[in-house]
């Protein structure tokens, strides 16, 4: 619950209205896992309380570990489908991908969620729960909404969560540490931009409006420029904020010096960073990754035209923890 819903929930059950904050702080910065560690209620507050709610946290179902040092996390998402989130530690950094979907509605070809269809939203609870959760969660240092579902196909539970992370009587991180990314769902992205201060990351994959749509869906409901528009017009990305593109590379599709001189002329007018990923192979879908040399030389045209781009290192592949590879348990 963000703060406002605690005082209404506080008001219903008739306790002074300063309870509010102690049970947020309670939760959020103490961590509580119980309403019996808020020692600030009375017995019979506590007691009240607990009739009508939960903290609502829950741990992992699984954890799986890769060579590299990323972990993966299995959660309880929707009846039918478990949801996954994986933590990735790089020096200084501890960034956590977390979901926002079991599933996804939006179908890319390429990805493992979105073939394994659309199983239910997350709550603001299922996705605050993954970040405080986590084995290491008092390490983190960012958050990025990247893993399974579009975060703007269940915008208000995730803007929720970005309010509960980075509200006073929250988490009180800054929106720097946090990006959320989309596919390109044009109805709701405005609202990202103009109700957050996070950073915002576009999945692009080819610079080609019929070549895009063979492979993404939404470029059909929401042209790549439109969205390119709107991101333009939407914000100042040359400060504190940032805007940055995903592109993942597959051999002999989207690889070559044509594809980034139509990426650059996309993006001539607009600060970015350009995040070139490898392809990551999974049985029923044809593809192969990049070749190390193509993605070089596709950075390095990016770079020559004023964009600046680099090559995402592969984290956790051999647990099915990189890019596009996580699908959750299915059930039944």
């Amino acid at each position: 619950m963000t703060l406002p819903q605690i005082k209404e929930l506080v008001a219903e059950l008739r306790m002074p209205a300063f309870k509010a904050g102690q049970i947020a702080k309670r939760i959020y910065q103490h961590r509580a896992c119980d309403i019996d560690e808020m020692t600030e209620l009375s017995k019979d507050e506590r007691r009240r309380l607990a009739e009508e709610v939960s903290v609502g946290r829950e741990k992992p179902l699984a954890e799986a570990l890769s060579a590299d040092g990323t972990a993966k996390y299995l959660f309880r998402g929707a009846p039918s489908r478990d949801i996954e989130s994986v933590f990735i530690p790089d020096r200084d950094r501890a960034t956590l991908c977390v979901s926002s979907q079991a599933g996804c509605r939006m179908n890319c070809k390429f990805c493992m969620t979105g073939r394994g269809g659309f199983q239910g939203n997350l709550t603001t609870a299922q996705i605050i729960n993954q970040v405080l959760s986590v084995p290491r969660s008092p390490d983190l240092t960012n958050i990025v909404f990247m893993g399974m579902g579009e975060p703007l196909d269940n915008f208000d539970e995730v803007k929720r969560a970005i309010e509960i992370l980075t509200a006073p009587w929250g988490l009180a991180w800054s929106p720097r540490r946090i990006t959320v990314s989309t596919v390109g769902k044009g109805d709701t992205l405005g609202r990202l931009i103009d109700e957050t201060k996070v950073h915002v990351a576009l999945s692009v994959h080819n610079p080609f409006g019929a070549a895009r749509s063979a492979i993404m869906p939404v470029e059909k409901a929401w042209p790549l420029p439109d969205i390119l528009k709107k991101i333009r017009n939407g914000a100042d990305w040359s400060g504190q904020r940032r805007f940055s593109v995903e592109y993942i590379m597959w051999r002999g599709v989207n690889d070559d010096l044509r594809h980034a001189e139509a990426l650059a002329r996309l993006l001539h007018d607009i600060p970015c960073r350009v995040n070139l990923i490898r392809f990551h192979a999974f049985e029923g879908y044809e593809g192969r990754a990049a070749t190390q040399g193509d993605m070089e030389a596709f950075r390095d045209r990016l770079n020559d035209r004023g964009i600046t781009a680099t090559i995402r290192a592969s984290r956790g592949e051999d647990i099915e923890a990189a890019c596009g590879m996580l699908a959750g348990t299915k059930k039944g």
